[in-house]
């Protein structure tokens, strides 16, 4: 599923739960698309940081360093 499709079912289960209309089978599925929703702008958010580039005052280009532990 790509990502506006995920948006737009989100934002429609949001809608009825909002109303009040939500079923459990909903709450569920709503709690499903969320964490993918999640997971995949993590996965697109790392992409972008790790192709960041610093140039320091000298005109030297480096990656950013991993701050992982």
């Amino acid at each position: 599923m790509t990502e506006e499709m995920l948006l737009t079912r989100i934002n429609e289960l949001a809608a009825k739960q909002k109303a009040g209309t939500l079923t459990p089978e909903e709450k569920d599925e709503q709690a499903s698309l969320r964490a993918e929703y999640i997971a995949l702008f993590r996965k697109r958010l790392r992409a972008q940081l790790e192709s960041v580039t610093i140039v320091d005052s000298n005109g030297n280009a480096r990656k950013l360093k991993s701050n992982k532990k």
